[in-house]
C-alpha cells in the first residue's frame, strides 16, 4: 500500500467511530431542494452522468445478439474455464447489469479482468466510473466500498471520478464515516484529488462536525495550499461552516477572507454568522441595513438571508432593546424586498450547482469527437 494519509490514520478512524453522535450525523438535510438548482447529490450532472449511463445501458441492451441471460451464461463459462476476459465483454456486462445478482457476476469478472490486465492500465478504458454509476443506480454502495478498498484491485480505480462518485453516494445516505474512509483510501492509493474531491472531503468533515474531522479538513487545506492548488469557493464554505460549528471563529474569519468573490448567498450568510459569533453586532446590523436599503436596479440581484441565520441574530440581540428595535425594522424591510429565504445554511451549503453549459444550440450536429476523432457513440463509452 502507498504511504498512509496521516501517521495516526487508523487511530483517527477509530476515534471517529466512537465519537460520532447521531445528532452530528443527522445534522441538516443533504437531500434539500434549494432555489439554486439543488439535486440529491453534491456533484454536478457532468460528473455523475447518470442519465447518459442509463441511455447507454438501453443502447447496449438492444445491440447485443441473443439475450442477456445467454450473455451472462457465456461469461460464467469463461470464468469457470479460466479463459481470457476481453475489455468489450466487461464493458458490455457493466451496462447490462440490473440487479444485485448481476453485479455479483460483474465483480467476479472485474477481479479476473484486472488480474489479467493489471500491467496494461495506462491509457486504457476506465471501468471505475462505470462501475460506480452502476452501484449508484442500484443503491449498492457497500459493494462499491468493498471493491475500491480491496488491495487486489489496486490500479483498477485509478481515477478521482470513481472515488468522488462513491463518496457522493455515501454522503447523500448520511454514511459520513464510510465516506471518510473512502477519502483516506483514495489518499493512500495516491489518486490525485480533483476540485470536486476537496468539495466532498470538506462536506464530509462538515457533516461529521468533530474536532478530528476539523483537523482533517484543515490539514487537507494546508496540503493543497502548499502544492499550489486552488480550492473552490464551495469547498472553502464547508470549511468555514465547520470552523464556526467548532467555535473556531478566528480560523473561520481567516479562511473566509481568502475566498475569491464571496458574493454567493452561502457566503453572505456565513459572513453574518461570523459577525454574530464574533459579537460584532453593530457591524452586522449595518450590513443588513445596507442590504435592505440599498438603492439597486431591479436587474441587480439583492443579497438574500436565511431565516435561520436571522433568527440567530435576533436571539443574540433580544436583551439589547436598541438593537432589537433596529433588527425588527430591518427584518421587516428584508421581508418586503423578498430578501429572506426559508432555506437553512445547511441547505445552502449542500446545493448542487448547475453545469456551466452554453444554452446556444450548435448550428450543425457533430458526429465525430474533436478529441479522439472517433464517432461520438464511442466517446460516451470512454467515460
Amino acid at each position: 500500500m502507498a504511504a498512509t494519509f496521516w501517521p495516526s490514520g487508523r487511530v483517527l478512524l477509530g476515534t471517529l467511530r466512537t465519537s460520532l453522535s447521531p445528532a452530528a450525523a443527522g445534522a441538516g438535510s443533504p437531500r434539500c431542494r434549494c432555489p439554486l438548482g439543488a439535486k440529491r447529490y453534491l456533484l454536478t450532472d457532468n460528473i455523475m452522468k447518470l442519465k447518459e449511463f442509463q441511455q447507454k445501458k438501453m443502447a447496449v441492451a438492444h445491440s447485443i445478439s441473443g439475450t442477456k441471460e445467454t450473455y451472462f451464461s457465456n461469461l460464467e463459462d469463461k470464468l469457470a474455464q479460466n479463459r481470457l476476459i476481453l475489455k468489450d465483454e466487461l464493458r458490455t456486462l457493466l451496462h447490462l447489469c440490473q440487479s444485485h445478482n448481476d453485479v455479483e457476476l460483474a465483480k467476479n469478472v472485474i477481479y479476473r479482468y484486472h488480474a489479467e490486465n493489471r500491467n496494461f492500465t495506462v491509457g486504457e478504458f476506465k471501468f471505475g466510473p462505470v462501475f460506480m454509476r452502476l452501484c449508484y443506480e442500484l443503491d449498492l454502495e457497500e459493494s462499491a466500498v468493498e471493491l475500491i478498498k480491496d488491495q487486489r484491485l489496486l490500479g483498477f480505480f485509478s481515477d478521482s471520478t470513481s472515488f468522488n462518485i462513491l463518496m457522493d453516494m455515501l454522503f447523500i445516505k448520511g454514511k459520513y464515516e464510510s465516506a471518510l474512509e473512502v477519502l483516506i483510501e483514495m489518499k493512500n492509493q495516491g489518486v490525485k484529488f480533483s476540485v470536486d474531491t476537496y468539495v466532498l472531503a470538506f462536506a464530509i468533515c462538515y457533516k461529521l462536525n468533530t474536532p478530528k474531522s476539523f483537523k482533517i479538513c484543515t490539514t487537507l487545506r494546508e496540503e493543497a495550499l502548499i502544492k499550489g492548488e486552488v480550492l473552490s469557493r464551495r469547498a472553502s464554505c464547508f470549511l468555514v461552516a465547520l470552523a464556526l460549528n467548532q467555535d473556531k471563529v478566528a480560523k473561520a474569519k481567516t479562511i473566509f477572507s481568502q475566498i475569491i468573490n464571496p458574493e454567493s448567498i452561502t457566503c453572505t450568510n456565513l459572513n453574518i454568522i461570523i459577525h454574530i459569533q464574533s459579537n460584532m453586532l453593530e457591524t452586522v446590523m449595518e450590513i443588513l441595513e445596507n442590504a435592505a436599503e440599498g438603492h439597486l436596479s431591479r436587474f441587480v440581484k439583492r443579497h438574500e438571508f436565511s431565516e435561520e441565520v436571522l433568527t440567530k441574530l435576533k436571539e443574540k440581540v433580544k436583551d439589547i432593546p436598541t438593537l432589537l428595535t433596529r433588527f425588527d425594522e430591518i427584518y421587516g424591510k428584508l421581508h418586503i424586498n423578498g430578501q429572506v429565504t426559508a432555506y437553512t445554511l445547511d441547505a445552502l451549503l449542500c446545493y448542487t450547482p448547475r453545469d456551466r453549459k452554453s444554452h446556444i444550440l450548435p448550428l450543425t450536429k457533430r458526429t465525430v469527437s474533436q478529441r479522439t476523432f472517433q464517432p461520438l457513440s464511442h466517446s460516451l463509452l470512454a467515460e
